[in-house]
């Protein structure tokens, strides 16, 4: 009868027989914790014999709810869980409301409101209070709610906390927003949690049938719990108190969403008789791997102590790579890829390539594409996809050619100039008539006949597209974007926004900005619009669907949680990006448990990578490598010539690393010098760029950022236009621009 049993481990069989009371199952990464769930069901149903439908196992995904059913069905006879009340928290939810929510004045059939129809109507609460969405971005005030709900915090306690104007007018749309729902018998998805509290508040002996009903409770992935769904966990469980939580308070990584790692942490003080099984046995990957994750994990102060311990061998060691810019540092990512590939037979779908921030992506897409390594992108899409890039490069392309209306109308209301589509319909009218393109049509909107205010507006936007053309016959494709930047506000309006999204979409653009001062650092002859744009179109224009499922998976840290590769690149370790911009030690430590759910996405073995200067806000920035490298045992990272970083020498300049790598028993590479680190300075004084005119002449000793020191083959013109061609030493000839390269003279 208990047969399946013999299949888990020690630790795994007595958290799946410890059925009754609190019982908390700290599941480190890869020691079977959806096995220990899907068993302990099983056992309750087959040996225990409890009903399927007296159990409720909540999940967080819909995919991990069909896998938890699939398993189950699979140790039991076919079937067996249909009964089984397993799902996300929402959609169990909102199924038990269906029948209990005319309790708390709402009809059976209530709508579910998706984010695009609550944010609809918080504009429309918006526009009855006369706030206008200019002063106060729509996503910005729904983001705020969203939070306040899922914190539990209902519009009396947010109207009482507000300090300031702003959060103010929120408390007023907040409480506006909540009569609306209820005035259209809606409900959005931070109600389907809320409104059980309150009925269970409202309506004790309900709240007393579902706990008889629900007399065994299973939640999967704890520590992502927010405080309302630990509220109405407690609740339900507070009858019989069998309730069963699994998850890794080392792999909380998610508060910006409103996860609470208290709920973990405190797990003992709200059960104070609860049964704690660790399990540690890690079952993915190699010794190595897991001794890089444990050294780091170590350091945080709010956890629950454990170490994995591998059932794997030992492993190669972690290889540091190290680049002079984050081009040469993707370079390298895919050298060792095609060199693996060769030395191994290994297929592309075992490389995983990670970096902190979507941003990233580009760079890493871009020697993809070059290296013909087919690659797909997790959890977002392709950089030249994503909706602000294509917003900003249409506006590029219609600066280069007015004829292009399908760019123009993308971009008429980019940022929001209240220009509809009735008025759009009627501008379109206007240049039939007239026989003249739409941008002419735009630029001659006086003579239409239109109102004043759009009148305005088109002239406004107008004169922004004949300012860039200008800006583009003399300057730079950096010129162009800079100026848009500047002159609609857009990445203020992103900033200010402060939205998890709108952050996203502000690091994109900058990253965008960025792309074109390397072009033109790069491109010094060629660094006009039209070659830019003629760049991207052939960059964009990849198409990254390929038949069979043979690519390298490039994502965030965040998308790779819960999926495992055998090789993992983990880009960007630098200060200020991995960990992300973070000061209080609170954020310091979710970074840090951040790059451990990186290490341990790893079986066989893992790279980390740095760059030494990185395009940031459009300028070349010096780059300090990332403190959580430091954290790991010097003794298990190899630099790419092999050697243990414990045996580098602490107090010479950093080298890194060229030439194509030799995949064997260990990842060699042949070395030669680059740029120096940020903490070493070029001997003698340097001058900054112009200083002296007479500075740059042949033979003159230079220092560019980028690329390290040089020596001055041949200027070229004065000036704005004035070039040097250069030889560095590390990068070969290279001809800059004077105005933008940024040189020292040393």
């Amino acid at each position: 009868m208990t047969d399946f049993l013999r299949e888990l481990n020690d630790v795994q069989r007595e958290a799946v027989l410890a059925t009754e009371g609190p019982v908390m199952v700290l599941a480190g990464a890869g020691s079977g914790k959806t096995r220990v769930i899907t068993f302990r069901i099983a056992h309750l149903i087959r040996n225990v014999r409890v009903s399927p439908q007296n159990i409720l196992a909540l999940t967080f995904t819909n995919k991990a709810a069909g896998e938890m059913r699939h398993r189950i069905d699979g140790i039991l006879e076919q079937g067996s869980a249909s009964s089984l009340w397993i799902g996300t928290f929402h959609s169990v939810f909102a199924r038990l409301l269906r029948s209990y929510i005319h309790l708390i004045g709402y009809d059976r059939n209530f709508s579910i409101f998706d984010a695009d129809d609550s944010k609809s109507l918080v504009k429309q609460c918006m526009g009855d209070l006369n706030i206008s969405i200019e002063s106060l971005p729509v996503n910005l005030v729904h983001s705020t709610i969203s939070k306040a709900k899922n914190s539990f915090v209902l519009p009396p306690e947010f109207h009482r906390k507000a300090i300031d104007d702003q959060t103010r007018k929120i408390s007023l749309i907040y409480e506006r927003y909540v009569m609306k729902l209820r005035e259209n018998n809606a409900l959005d998805f931070d109600d389907l949690l809320i409104k059980p509290i309150e009925l269970f508040t409202e309506h004790p002996p309900v709240l007393e049938q579902l706990q008889d009903y629900f007399k065994y409770l299973l939640i999967d992935e704890y520590q992502d719990t927010n405080r309302v769904q630990y509220i109405v966990a407690k609740m339900l469980a507070g009858k019989h108190r069998n309730i069963f939580v699994v998850g890794d308070d080392a792999q909380s990584i998610y508060s910006w969403r409103g996860a609470d790692i208290s709920n973990m942490l405190n797990f003992n003080d709200d059960y104070g008789d609860a049964k704690v099984f660790k399990l540690v046995d890690n079952y993915r990957s190699t010794k190595t791997i897991l001794q890089a994750a444990n050294s780091v994990i170590s350091r945080n102060q709010r956890q629950i102590k454990k170490e994995l311990v591998a059932n794997a061998g030992t492993g190669e060691p972690i290889t540091l790579i190290e680049a002079y810019n984050e081009r040469r540092e993707a370079e390298k990512v895919g050298e060792y890829i095609k060199s693996i590939r060769l030395a191994k037979g290994a297929e592309y779908r075992a490389f995983a390539i990670f970096y902190r921030t979507n941003a990233q992506s580009r760079v890493i897409e871009d020697v993809m594409r070059q290296n013909r390594i087919p690659y797909r992108i997790f959890g977002s899409v392709s950089f030249y996809k994503r909706k602000e890039i294509k917003d900003a490069v249409a506006y590029m392309r219609l600066v280069l050619n007015d004829r292009d209306s399908e760019s123009l109308l993308r971009v008429i209301n980019f940022p929001p100039r209240k220009i509809g589509d009735v008025s759009i319909g009627k501008l379109k009218e206007f240049a039939e008539e007239q026989g003249i393109s739409l941008y002419e049509a735009v630029r001659r909107a006086g003579e239409g006949g239109f109102q004043s205010r759009l009148v305005n507006a088109l002239e406004q936007f107008a004169s922004l597209v004949e300012a860039m053309r200008q800006q583009a016959e003399t300057g730079t494709a950096y010129d162009v974007l800079s100026m848009l930047y500047e002159t609609t506000g857009l990445l203020s309006l992103l900033k200010e926004e402060n939205t998890p999204e709108a952050l996203a979409r502000h690091e994109n653009l900058q990253e965008l900005l960025s792309m074109t001062r390397d072009f033109a650092d790069h491109n010094p002859s060629s660094a006009t619009l039209a070659d830019f744009l003629s760049t991207i179109s052939l960059a964009s224009d990849y198409d990254e669907t390929q038949e069979s499922d043979n690519y390298v998976s490039l994502m965030t840290v965040h998308a790779a949680k819960g999926l495992e590769f055998p090789v993992v690149f983990v880009t960007g370790m630098e200060e200020k990006l991995f960990p992300l911009n973070s000061y209080e030690p609170g954020e310091v430590e979710e970074e840090r448990r951040l790059f451990y759910v990186a290490i341990t996405r790893a079986r066989e073995k893992l790279f980390l990578s740095w760059a030494q200067s990185r395009y940031m806000y459009g300028q070349p920035q010096m780059c300090l490598r990332s403190t959580f490298i430091n954290e790991i045992d010097p003794d298990i990272v190899v630099t790419e010539g092999g050697r243990k970083l414990s045996e580098s020498p602490k107090k010479v300049a950093a080298t890194a690393m060229a030439g194509r790598p030799v995949f064997g028993s260990s990842l060699a590479n042949p070395t030669r010098p680059v740029a120096p680190s940020p903490s070493v300075k070029p001997a003698g004084s340097a001058a900054p760029t112009g200083a002296s005119k007479s500075a740059f002449r042949v033979g003159a000793k230079v220092q560019h950022a980028i690329f390290g020191p040089g020596v001055v083959l041949e200027v070229q013109g004065s000036g704005a236009k004035q070039k040097v061609k250069i030889n560095f030493r590390t990068a070969g000839e290279k001809t800059l621009m004077v105005q933008y390269a940024n040189l020292k003279v040393v």
